[in-house]
């Protein structure tokens, strides 16, 4: 292969961050601005030009995906497979390197490694050899602990002590949790990265040999990487490796989950010499979108900066729809998919992002409505998460002491100390006496050792009295008593990071899903009637792989892909920007890179969606449309407005009130009338016409409430 035809495709930017001669190189690829394509260019330049053998290249890359696809891509360009290139992803690497070098890194040559769920369960095992508190330490909180210390490099020994009885607590549990994986030659996710560090550390020789034999490092995402994966890296490169980093820091979105935008803001000073090349260039959407998504990264502050750009010129205005509630925007959205499927359009060319799982129950419900196939992308539909089929579960046991899956799932959700030999007693003494496992605990729980005794009893007596409160509670009220009672939420807050906030804002939802319930059959108790409607929901099935579907995603998941057709969901503060943020330093530039993220989604039409009212995390809310649309230019965003039937330019004035001539309700200005839930009130003005028409009813013990007349059911009062 000659040199040209490394290069002839390139633009003049990746031309130049292919071919630099430069020993340290950072190439801040804009989204859409071909970073794949550098990297792989790159590698084919440095065979073919620079002379050096593939034996000589390490690549890293963030997903084993990334990884196959740029071993696929090189083959491709140069002709054949490089045999003995190092490519993949850093636990992947480093893994190889422990493998090799076992005896160094003071480790068994058949070392196991430990996946999240076998991770949780050693943990386990040492709380019970600690005598640890369950409840009061959950063993989630201590596995993200150690994960937190793992990611910056520090051991136990390494940690200061403190008089905080939550770091002492955690500290015994880690040196702990050490000494059980060393005696098992266990090896975590975050152990492989440490351990890999320490080898460089430890072993000089070792290190020496590596940098006399890779030539130069790759790094993809670089703004994802965290403090052992830099500090691993840095340590590798030494004062004689070059290295290409490629990233964003406009897209570095998981400092939840442990990466520092730091690292690719202190690459330029930590190595000497680092030339910058900006892809700003983009490939994949109109210039009306990289306009909305200049003017909102560009609110940023310490930015590297960049600004995206295309040869394609203009392209549809983006469009803002304000629904009157959540069910209203869910709607708007289930409809303009019909419309664009209508017109020829594949479903799998759309994507519904949010900022929060919780939203996706009202986006499942109204596209369930108008048989619109979805699959949700990375994850679970909502009835099927495990937080709500633990709630649920609660709920079935109050219906039916004898639902022994119910039983079995909850006795012990969240800990109370009843192991697994005590369930499997009950199972025997059911099995035995053919009842059920609650008559089994009944009768057999005088039988067990104290403190197995004790936590069934109070399990027993627990459930107990919250089923005194079916019949005398509503829907709702009933739910969120179980899940303060049950613990369940406490559990889940305990549950440090993302991943505890996300089960949290669920199970809030699910009081929401309980407290809109209308049930079919206004003269039976409301609770089976719901929990059969759950059941079903988990039933209806994902649209196949293989299925024409939408997609649902969080903003989170999206990274990475595109979608000629997007739509955001939730833009509201305290929704998106998310109301962690604000309480949080840097959570909110974190936030509007988030943003950023989700607008270059968008190949060729993106809306914008918010709810004027909205159940948000179990309380109705009226949030400001968020502070990310009044970021974007005014000349390329556009307010939807279906009760006119036309759009016009965003002005975000109040709207004016209607008279309630024409709206079709049969209610008139002043009318007193009465609500299922909220009860009497007074109706004070209309809006809209027909069943998408909202009136504002001012209520006698809930306050003023704007509602979707089709949705409000309103009686006579």
């Amino acid at each position: 292969m000659d040199v040209t035809s490394i290069i002839d495709s390139l633009n003049p930017a990746q031309r130049e961050a292919v071919t630099s001669a430069d020993p340290y190189q950072l190439v801040l690829a804009g989204a859409g601005s071909g970073k794949t394509r550098v990297l792989v260019h790159r590698i084919a330049w440095l065979m073919q030009v620079e002379g050096l053998s593939p034996y000589q290249i390490l690549s890293v890359t963030f997903t084993n995906k990334a990884a196959r696809e740029m071993r696929e891509r090189i083959s491709d360009l140069i002709g054949f497979a490089p045999q003995g290139m190092w490519v993949g992803t850093f636990h992947g690497l480093a893994h190889r390197l422990l493998k090799m070098h076992w005896r160094d890194a003071d480790l068994p040559e058949g070392f196991q490694i430990l996946d999240a769920d076998d991770q949780l369960r050693v943990i386990k095992r040492v709380y019970t050899a600690l005598n640890m508190d369950t409840e009061k330490w959950p063993p989630r909180q201590a596995q993200w602990y150690i994960n937190e210390q793992k990611d910056e490099g520090l051991r136990a020994a390494h940690i200061q002590q403190s008089p905080d009885p939550f770091t002492v607590a955690m500290l015994q549990i880690y040196r702990g949790y050490e000494e059980a994986c060393q005696r098992g030659g266990l090896v975590d996710f975050g152990e492989l990265l440490l351990r890999a560090h320490e080898l460089w550390l430890h072993k000089p020789a070792l290190l020496a040999h590596y940098q006399d034999r890779f030539q130069h490092i790759l790094v993809d995402e670089f703004q994802d990487t965290n403090g052992i994966q830099y500090a691993w890296l840095r340590v590798l490169a030494g004062n004689t490796l070059g290295m290409t980093a490629v990233g964003d820091d406009d897209q570095s979105i998981y400092g939840w989950r442990g990466a520092k935008i730091e690292n690719i803001q202190n690459y330029t000073h930590d190595f000497e010499g680092v030339t910058t090349v900006r892809l700003e260039q983009n490939y994949r959407s109109t210039a009306t979108i990289l306009k909305a998504a200049n003017g909102v990264i560009s609110q940023n502050a310490n930015r590297l900066g960049k600004t995206l750009w295309t040869d394609a010129e203009g392209g549809e205005k983006l469009s803002l729809y304000a629904g009157f509630n959540e069910q209203d925007e869910a709607r708007f959205i289930g409809e303009r998919i019909q419309d664009w499927v209508a017109k020829g359009n594949m479903r799998s060319a759309v994507a519904i992002l949010y900022r929060s799982n919780a939203q996706s129950r009202i986006l499942e419900e109204a596209l369930l409505r108008l048989q619109i196939p979805y699959r949700i992308y990375g994850g679970h539909r909502f009835y099927e998460r495990l937080e709500i089929k633990n709630a649920l579960a609660y709920l079935r046991l109050l219906m039916n002491r004898h639902d022994d899956a119910a039983f079995e799932r909850v006795i012990n959700t969240p800990t109370r100390g009843i192991g697994d030999k005590t369930v499997q007693r009950l199972r025997d003494t059911a099995r035995a006496a053919q009842q059920s496992m609650w008559a089994a605990a009944e009768s057999e729980v005088e039988n067990l050792p104290a403190r197995a005794s004790n936590a069934v009893r109070g399990f027993l007596a627990m459930v107990s009295e919250l089923a005194e409160d079916y019949q005398n509670l509503g829907l709702d009220e009933l739910t969120d008593q179980v899940l303060e009672a049950s613990g369940l939420l406490e559990f889940y807050r305990r549950e440090k990071g993302e991943r505890g906030q996300t089960r949290v804002e669920n199970l809030e939802e699910l009081i929401n899903a309980c407290r809109a319930y209308d049930a079919p059959d206004p003269d039976s108790p409301a609770l089976p009637q719901f929990i059969d409607e759950a059941v079903l929901d988990a039933g209806e099935r994902q649209a196949e792989s293989d299925e024409d579907a939408i997609q649902l995603m969080t903003l989170h998941s999206a990274k990475g892909l595109e979608f000629p057709l997007v739509f955001m969901a939730g833009m509201e503060e305290n929704l998106f920007p998310h109301k962690m943020s604000l309480e949080e330093s840097g959570r909110l530039e974190e936030e509007r890179r988030l943003c950023y993220v989700g607008i270059t989604r968008a190949m060729q039409k993106l809306y914008l969606t918010y709810a004027e009212t909205r159940r948000l995390y179990g309380q109705e809310s009226y949030n400001r449309v968020s502070r990310f649309i009044r970021d974007i230019p005014s000349d390329v965003l556009e307010e939807v407005r279906l009760s006119a039937n036309v759009s016009k330019p965003t002005s975000f004035a109040k709207k004016a009130t209607l008279s309630d001539e024409g709206t079709g309700s049969g209610l008139a200005l002043g009318q007193q009338v009465k609500h299922k839930i909220f009860g009497e009130g007074v109706i004070l003005s209309f809006e809209g016409n027909g069943a998408n028409g909202r009136v504002q009813v001012k209520f006698v013990n809930e306050g003023t409430k704007w509602m979707v007349l089709q949705y409000a059911k309103l009686q006579p009062a």
